[in-house]
C-alpha cells in the first residue's frame, strides 16, 4: 500500500519495516501480537522506548509507522479498531537545521576542483565525479538520494533546469546556475570517455543498483572535509541540502519558492529554515519598521 499507494521512496519503505520489526518484537516480550495489540501494548511501546533512551523524534517516528500500520489493517478488515488512533504522539521541539558557512562550502568546492588537476586516470574521473555531485548538490539543494539517482536524460533534457522525481512520486524541476551547468557539461565529456557502453546513469557504479551509492558519496565526502580541516562531523550532504536552503531565504527568496525547489510537500517543512534567519529579520525589522527607529 505504501509503495503503491502513496508512492513512498525505497528508503522509506525499508524504515517502515525497521520500524514495524521493533514493535513486533516488543510486543512478542510482552506475549502479544500485532492483530491483537491494544492502545496499552502501544502506549506500553513508547514507554520503553523512553526507557531505552531513544529520542522523543525517534518514538514519534515509530508512531507514526505503528499507527499507519493499525489504520491500514483496520480497513483491510483484520482488526475490528486502530488501537493507536487514541494514543498521543510524543511533544517534542524542532531541532534547527545544521548549516555549512559560505567559506567552509568554498573550501570544499576549491578542493574538489583542485584534486580534478593534480590527479589522472581513473583516479581523476573520480575527483570530477566528486566536484560534480559537490557543484550540483550545493547550487540546487537536492536530496542526497535524488543527487545520485539523476540520469543523463534528465540533466541533458533542458539546459537550465532539471527534472527530478521526489518523495512519494511528486515531480518538480530545479534551476541549475550557470557555474553548476559548467561543471555538469564538462564531466559528461569525461563520462562519455569513461564508459565503454551508453549508461544511464549519471553517476554509474558497478553495485546493484547501477549507481554511486548515497553512502559512498558520504564517505568521499567527508574524506574532503577532512583534507580541508573540516570537522567531519558536521559535513555531510543533508547539511549541504540545509545550507542551500538557509542562503536563498537570507537572500530574500520566496518561501514558496524555496519549498518547491527543496520538493517539501508541507510548507511548515520549509519555514524551519526561516527560525535560523532570525537575526537578519530583526535587522530588517530594525531598518524598515517606522517604531522601532530610535528618535
Amino acid at each position: 500500500m505504501m509503495s503503491a499507494e502513496r508512492g513512498a521512496a525505497e528508503n522509506s519503505l525499508q524504515a517502515y519495516g525497521r520500524d514495524l520489526q521493533h514493535y513486533v518484537a516488543f510486543l512478542e516480550t510482552r506475549g502479544g501480537a500485532l492483530l491483537s495489540a491494544s492502545s496499552d501494548d502501544i502506549r506500553a511501546y513508547l514507554a520503553s522506548l523512553e526507557e531505552h533512551g531513544f529520542a522523543r523524534t525517534t518514538a514519534a517516528r515509530r508512531l507514526s509507522a505503528v499507527r499507519q500500520f493499525h489504520q491500514f489493517i483496520h480497513g483491510e478488515g483484520l482488526a475490528a479498531a486502530n488501537p493507536a488512533a487514541i494514543v498521543e504522539s510524543p511533544k517534542a521541539g524542532r531541532p534547527l537545521p545544521k548549516t555549512l558557512s559560505t567559506q567552509d562550502i568554498d573550501l570544499l568546492l576549491a578542493e574538489a576542483k583542485e584534486r580534478v588537476s593534480r590527479v589522472e586516470g581513473k583516479a581523476r574521473f573520480k575527483a570530477e565525479r566528486l566536484y560534480c555531485l559537490l557543484e550540483l548538490l550545493a547550487a540546487t539543494g537536492l536530496r542526497v538520494s535524488e543527487l545520485v539517482g539523476l540520469t543523463v536524460r534528465a540533466v541533458t533534457a533542458d539546459d537550465a533546469f532539471l527534472a527530478i522525481k521526489g518523495k512519494g512520486g511528486r515531480e518538480r524541476l530545479v534551476p541549475v546556475s550557470d557555474r553548476a551547468r559548467g561543471v555538469l557539461q564538462a564531466y559528461l565529456k569525461t563520462l562519455a570517455l569513461q564508459e565503454a557502453a551508453e549508461t544511464k546513469w549519471l553517476f554509474p557504479s558497478h553495485g546493484a543498483s547501477g549507481c554511486l551509492t548515497r553512502q559512498h558519496f558520504a564517505i568521499e565526502l567527508k574524506a574532503l572535509a577532512a583534507a580541508c580541516g573540516l570537522d567531519i562531523a558536521k559535513v555531510s550532504p543533508h547539511v549541504l541540502r540545509h545550507a542551500f536552503a538557509s542562503y536563498l531565504l537570507e537572500c530574500g527568496a520566496d518561501l514558496r519558492a524555496v519549498q518547491q525547489m527543496l520538493g517539501h510537500a508541507d510548507i511548515s517543512t520549509t519555514q524551519i529554515y526561516t527560525h535560523v534567519q532570525a537575526g537578519r529579520l530583526q535587522a530588517v525589522v530594525e531598518i524598515h519598521h517606522p517604531l522601532a527607529k530610535k528618535s
